[in-house]
């Protein structure tokens, strides 16, 4: 089921010691400024909840794991306030994985663009089917990946990162991302896709919480500049968008 919901809907579910986050939008589950926030503050419920090992996060319906941010909204930025704003949701949700405390697998069933990639590599184990191909298409519009790109690059190194930014109208697929190092396994379907997240959630959920919490900590150090740096990057996009090459390019986007 796919929510109708204008800015979203975002759900949790704890079992077992396992939370799963399920976020959804009409628009190919792209994220509004509100959905955004919502999934930023709930990693921090989530990670502060003693009841939980583990936390999963996916997406509704089959076809797009995330679409990126809300094209609407990004047509209606209208000054350097907004835009940093806007796109400090995204640096905001990846600051969340990455403080949370909790270790966060990522269930990608389909095509992710933009901001969805950042969030996919922002999670510290990502399984796929191979219809998750991704995109970064953000130069076709005037701005770029910036924010995202910490993340990014962290996972799939600069090369990588160059490759799919610079090549911003092409689809890599599934099993390139996995040969970069984006997703740690790729699955025929979404039934295999599923039997293997609830595996693999399960057996973290069995190990010492400890020695996650410790090796969360440990994957991710080096990244303390993040909560200062990814702000930083919010600007510079933030100040792209309000040019006239953006402004043309999404007039003509909308059409």
């Amino acid at each position: 089921m796919t929510t109708t919901r204008q800015n979203g809907s975002l759900y949790t579910n704890i079992q077992t010691n396992i939370a799963t986050i399920e976020f959804g939008h009409p628009a190919s589950n792209s994220f509004p400024s509100e959905l955004l926030e919502r999934l930023t503050q709930e990693l921090f419920t989530v990670g502060n909840n003693d009841d939980v090992a583990v936390i999963v996060l996916k997406s509704e319906g089959e076809r797009a794991f995330c679409a990126g941010a809300s094209f609407d909204e990004l047509v209606a930025i209208s000054n350097l306030e907004e835009g940093k704003q806007f796109f400090a949701g995204f640096a905001n949700v990846i600051n969340a994985i990455r403080t949370c405390g909790k270790l966060v697998i990522a269930r990608i069933q389909g095509k992710t663009v933009g901001g969805g990639v950042g969030l996919a590599a922002a999670c510290d184990y990502v399984l796929a089917t191979e219809h998750a191909a991704i995109k970064l298409s953000e130069f076709t519009i005037g701005i770029g990946p910036f924010v995202i790109e910490p993340a990014v690059s962290r996972k799939i190194g600069v090369a990588g990162t160059a490759e799919l930014t610079l090549d911003a109208t092409s689809w890599k697929n599934a099993y390139w991302a996995k040969e970069k190092g984006l997703y740690a396994k790729v699955f025929e379907n979404v039934k295999e896709l599923d039997e293997e997240v609830d595996l693999l959630a399960q057996n973290l959920a069995s190990y010492n919480p400890d020695a996650l919490s410790e090796m969360k900590k440990a994957l991710w150090k080096g990244t303390e500049n993040w909560n200062t740096l990814l702000v930083e990057r919010a600007a510079i996009s933030g100040e792209l968008v309000l040019s006239d090459f953006t402004k043309k390019a999404l007039t003509k986007f909308k059409k």
